[in-house]
């Protein structure tokens, strides 16, 4: 029997590309091979996406009349493309090619197709383009989410409290069947973290909108760089910067989370003892694993005297982020009022 995973294994896991502050060498070696896409704004050149040589092929190779002007520089290994003197012109352009790629087959990760659009900043609320959500990763841009996590209180629980964890559908076209945080989704374009979580906690809990929006509180950010594997359901190795807004709701113990669109197959309480384990073997979705810590240190269950990765488990699950956003936690006036 495979001996558990530790904390610290489970939030590298999440953040496994290298941090450039802590380990410069292995961020420059991971870098090195890794095209920067780059945009203008106000005379500055912004980096906003990772892509991958496999991607940045894929532009050049595009009809000339769908890619447009595309500037490729090997030696400084940036790229620039979509250029337009404005959000809609440039998001339109992006759309056409990752529509083509789609009816092409040319990637995976487009079998996914959301029909919804996440934001490219080019500042920390300067929008730069909309693209569709499956496209995402291909292009290695920032992306934003929401995750809350429920729990009931029970005087004869450790802590005195347990936490309903879902089982994701075995549908799923990523991480079937494995354990998530209670509510959890992806931030589209204009939407407000708050209205994000109320939204999804309908859809894949059946929670009261009246009850989310009195008692959901506000917890900061997790923030991490994946690179994605098998289980994510579209290209391995693409690089995923992700900022996850953080809620917890105390429910009252007669309110029970049921499934309603498909995404959960069931909801257990579980004690602490329970999560643990599962944590410990895996079960969870690596990002909702980190999720689960970051509640697990808020809640004084993780602490500095018992565990003895604890600020390297911080560093890992608040890392700064590359690109520009509203990623730090209150830097959106609109979204901390």
């Amino acid at each position: 029997m495979a001996r558990p995973k530790t904390n610290l294994e489970l939030v590298k896991e999440t953040d496994s590309f290298p941090n450039e502050t802590t380990d410069p060498a292995a961020y420059e070696e991971a870098t090195q091979h890794l095209y920067t896409w780059v945009v203008s704004d106000r005379g500055n050149v912004v980096p906003v996406g990772f892509m991958l040589p496999a991607v940045v092929e894929q532009i050049t190779a595009l009809p000339e009349e769908l890619r447009g002007e595309v500037g490729v520089q090997p030696h400084t290994r940036t790229i620039t493309a979509f250029a337009g003197p404005a959000e809609e012109d440039r998001s339109k352009k992006i759309a056409k090619v990752t529509d083509y790629w789609r009816e092409q087959r040319t990637f995976t990760a487009l079998s996914k197709w959301r029909n919804e659009l996440f934001p490219v900043y080019s500042s920390e609320s300067d929008l730069a383009y909309n693209i569709e959500r499956a496209a995402c990763g291909l292009f290695g841009i920032n992306t934003f989410g929401v995750h809350l996590t429920a729990f009931v209180r029970c005087k004869d629980s450790s802590y005195g409290l347990k936490i309903w964890v879902p089982t994701r559908a075995a549908t799923k076209s990523s991480f079937p069947g494995m354990l998530d945080n209670t509510v959890a989704g992806g931030l589209t374009a204009g939407e407000d973290p708050l209205e994000c979580v109320i939204r999804e906690a309908d859809e894949e809990a059946s929670l009261p909108e009246a009850l989310v929006r009195s008692n959901a509180v506000p917890c900061g950010t997790v923030t991490y760089i994946t690179i994605t594997d098998e289980r994510s359901g579209g290209e391995s190795g693409l690089i995923c910067p992700e900022c996850e807004w953080i809620y917890d709701l105390e429910l009252p113990a007669d309110v029970i989370p049921k499934p309603k669109d498909g995404e959960v197959e069931s909801f257990n309480l579980c004690t602490v003892e329970e999560i643990k384990e599962e944590l410990g073997r895996g079960r969870f979705k690596p990002n909702c694993a980190s999720v689960m810590l970051d509640f697990f240190i808020r809640h004084g269950i993780i602490t500095k005297e018992t565990e003895e990765d604890f600020d390297e488990i911080n560093r890992h699950l608040h890392r700064p982020l590359p690109f520009p956003g509203p990623q730090g936690a209150g830097t959106w006036t609109r979204w901390t009022n």
